[in-house]
C-alpha cells in the first residue's frame, strides 16, 4: 500500500461544549489501534475552543507540542515563564522535554479560535523545556511550499527536536505543487481547508493521507486549499 487514507469522518470526536475537537489519532479517550500516530508524529487534534474558554493549567513532558492556528487567536502561558498570544499564521512550539505546565485560552470573548494542535515524539527524552514562536506570513505559503519546522531551524523555521520537516502551504484554486518523498522518508498530508487532488483522489478539509513510497506526489488544488506537509524519517 503505497497510500494510507485517513477520512476527516472518521477521525475522533470530543464536544464538550466550549471545545469541539477532532482527532485524526488516538488521544485521550479515544483510541484506534490503526491510527494511534504515523512515525514520529503522534497527535493532530482540530480545535475550535468557544469565545473566553480554554484549557487550565495542565502538565506535559517529553514531548514537542506544536500550535497551528487556522483562525482566531490562542493565548499561551506556561510555567517557563512565557506567555503570548498565537494568530492565524503563527507557529508556535513547546518542548516539553523535563516537564512544563501551560494553559491555553481563546484570547477573544466574541469569537472561536481554530486551530491545530501537533504532538512529536522528541529525538531523546529529557529535553530542557523550551519555547518558539513564528509568524509566516500568507505570503510566503501562498501558492508555495513554505518550510515552517524543521530540526535545524533552516529557511527561519521553529526548530522541533526530531527528524522532521513540516510545510504550510495556502494552494489556489487551480494551482499546482510538487512534493518528492526521498528513500528513507514518508509523508503526511493534512487538509486544513478547501480541496485538494492527490493522485486522482480529492481530499477535503480534515483529510490526511500517509505518502509511503518515495517518489514525486503532484497535489493540484480543486478549491482554494490550506494544508499542511510532514516530511518524516520511514
Amino acid at each position: 500500500m503505497n497510500q494510507l487514507l485517513r477520512p476527516s469522518a472518521e477521525r475522533g470526536n470530543a464536544d464538550f461544549g466550549w471545545l469541539k475537537s477532532k482527532h485524526t489519532f488516538s488521544f485521550g479517550s479515544y483510541y484506534d489501534p490503526k491510527h494511534s500516530g504515523f512515525g514520529a508524529l503522534r497527535v493532530i487534534n482540530e480545535d475550535k475552543v468557544a469565545p473566553s474558554a480554554g484549557f487550565p493549567t495542565h502538565p506535559h513532558k517529553n514531548m514537542e507540542i506544536i500550535s497551528y492556528v487556522v483562525s482566531g487567536a490562542l493565548e499561551h502561558k506556561d510555567s517557563l515563564g512565557t506567555g503570548s498570544v498565537i494568530r492565524e499564521g503563527d507557529l508556535q512550539r513547546m518542548s516539553a522535554g523535563t516537564g512544563v505546565h501551560h494553559s491555553e485560552y481563546n484570547h477573544s470573548d466574541t469569537d472561536p479560535v481554530h486551530f491545530l494542535q501537533i504532538w512529536i515524539v522528541p529525538e531523546k527524552d529529557g529535553l530542557t523545556p523550551g519555547y518558539e514562536q513564528k509568524t509566516f506570513p500568507t505570503a510566503e505559503r501562498r501558492d508555495n511550499l513554505r518550510l515552517i519546522g524543521s530540526r535545524d531551524g533552516r529557511r527561519g523555521s521553529v526548530v522541533i527536536h526530531q527528524d522532521v520537516d513540516l510545510y504550510a502551504s495556502l494552494l489556489s484554486a487551480g494551482k499546482s505543487v510538487a512534493i518528492e518523498i526521498r528513500p528513507g522518508r514518508k509523508g503526511w498530508l493534512q487538509i486544513v481547508k478547501g480541496a485538494l487532488g492527490v493522485d486522482g483522489q480529492t481530499l477535503a478539509a480534515g483529510d490526511g493521507l500517509g505518502l509511503l513510497q518515495a517518489g514525486e506526489v503532484s497535489l493540484v488544488a480543486s478549491l482554494d486549499a490550506e494544508f499542511l506537509l510532514f516530511d518524516l524519517s520511514a
